[in-house]
């Protein structure tokens, strides 16, 4: 993995790839959010990509998450992002302190995370994870059961819930877009049965599809390894 000057022109290099995604397909490049994941990535690499205008960065373990938002709270102009599977013994750790959390799959979570947000008298935007691709190994709520869910987390106070994010299955192309356009296509029943408005964004594409996501519909990508290398 490398930490150096590399980073931030690995870092231009993804933005242009999703700005000539977004208007190959039509968008503004603009409506198109990178979250730079920055699992397993030293501080110093951190830096580099806030240095190179980093704003969104994400972190999948709770308290790797801590440690990183500690050690780097005296550099300014950046926001975290929790984009992991989160356990109800660490919301505490994350609850008013991310500007999103990607992966609410129960409404046990929703409720630990509404609980804790009326307790220090904030509002947590987070995310419905869906497993749009049915793999056993994935988080996420299956899609007939999204309405409930969504349903249940729209009720509770200390919740802001912003849309719905998904991980698309492994290798094939083909099985990503039909992944990030079975999301999209979901999110636009699921808000139009809320009356619309409470599910802007679409959380989906990572180093090996994101360019995809952004052609079918993606609001914000996850975007890792091809910043910062492979990890571990």
């Amino acid at each position: 993995m490398s930490d150096g000057t590399e980073v931030a022109q690995r870092l231009g290099e993804v933005r242009e790839r999703i700005a000539d995604a977004a208007l190959g397909s039509g968008r503004d490049p603009g409506t198109v959010r990178l979250v730079v994941v920055t699992k397993e990535v030293s501080l110093e690499g951190i830096r580099e990509a806030i240095d190179a205008g980093a704003t969104d960065l994400g972190e999948n373990r709770a308290q790797e998450l801590a440690a990183k938002m500690q050690a780097l709270a005296g550099v300014a102009s950046h926001r975290w992002h929790f984009i992991g599977t989160l356990q109800r013994n660490k919301v505490k750790l994350v609850t008013g302190r991310v500007a999103l959390i990607h992966g609410v799959d129960s409404i046990e979570l929703g409720q630990a995370i509404s609980q804790r947000a009326a307790s220090e008298g904030v509002v947590q935007d987070v995310l419905v994870e869906v497993n749009v691709s049915g793999e056993a190994s994935k988080h996420g709520v299956d899609p007939p059961e999204a309405w409930a869910l969504v349903a249940s987390l729209a009720g509770l106070p200390g919740i802001r819930l912003k849309g719905l994010m998904t991980i698309a299955p492994p290798g094939s192309g083909v099985a990503s877009r039909a992944a990030f356009s079975g999301l999209r296509e979901l999110r636009d029943r699921l808000q139009g049965e809320l009356g619309g408005g409470t599910l802007d964004e679409l959380s989906m594409g990572m180093t090996s599809d994101f360019e995809v996501a952004v052609e079918e519909g993606a609001t914000i990508v996850r975007v890792g390894t091809a910043i910062f290398g492979p990890r571990r």
